[in-house]
């Protein structure tokens, strides 16, 4: 079972309280990072965003455009009152946080102290990882009976096939005691499963290949 330890990013930028919000802007876009932890004593105590910053911050070409950022202190602006997870928390806990919060990230916090942050685009990541959607393969959906055992008869007619399935997820049942079964195939020709499947007695409803994205392979 994944946890939030196995998708947080340990290295995290933070600030101290009494430092100058510009202290702060400069970090955001010196790391490219969109949210600070504020820590005092080795404690999280809040956390600010880059949008705080910006919504700080007055309209360009003012006459206080460059010294508004540098009066205010951090203490001042964050969001004291934070959300967080712990490195043991399930990955989908954290998600299902951050989804119904319209959070960007939480602090991941153990024994009081500061262990990583978990943003949503660790998230995504993680979801691309666990689906294999960094790699080349195709996708096939299967509307089935919603009853005991119909999963373990479409993988089998897949294993005949000898192609491996890279991930598995179920839709929500239908008003006609319908579900769909779509699958993440680590090939990128499915016909021959889809014709399979169509031969077993299985409503196949779509089949898709796919390559993996250039930006994330460059990434990885």
């Amino acid at each position: 079972m994944l946890r939030v330890r196995d998708a947080m990013t340990r290295d995290v930028v933070t600030v101290g309280p009494e430092e100058s919000a510009a202290r702060a802007w400069g970090l955001c876009r010196e790391r490219n990072i969109r949210h600070l932890p504020v820590v005092e004593g080795g404690r999280l105590i809040g956390i600010v965003s880059d949008r705080d910053l910006r919504d700080l911050s007055p309209p360009r070409d003012t006459t206080d455009q460059e010294n508004t950022l540098g009066w205010v202190s951090i203490r001042d602006m964050m969001t004291p009152d934070v959300f967080t997870a712990h490195p043991l928390d399930t990955i989908d806990h954290a998600a299902r946080v951050i989804y119904e919060h319209k959070f960007n990230c939480l602090p991941v916090v153990a024994e009081g102290e500061l262990a990583g942050i978990i943003t949503s685009s660790d998230l995504v990541r993680t979801l691309v990882e666990l689906i294999g959607a960094h790699g080349a393969g195709s996708w096939i959906e299967v509307e089935v009976p919603n009853e005991p055992g119909t999963l373990a008869g479409v993988t089998d007619v897949i294993r005949e096939r000898h192609v491996n399935i890279a991930g598995i997820f179920l839709g929500p049942a239908s008003r006609a005691a319908n579900r769909a079964i779509v699958l993440r195939l680590e090939t990128t020709d499915p016909t021959s499963v889809a014709e399979s499947l169509t031969t077993a007695g299985y409503v196949v409803t779509s089949t898709e290949s796919t390559a993996p994205s250039e930006r994330y392979l460059e990434r990885r």
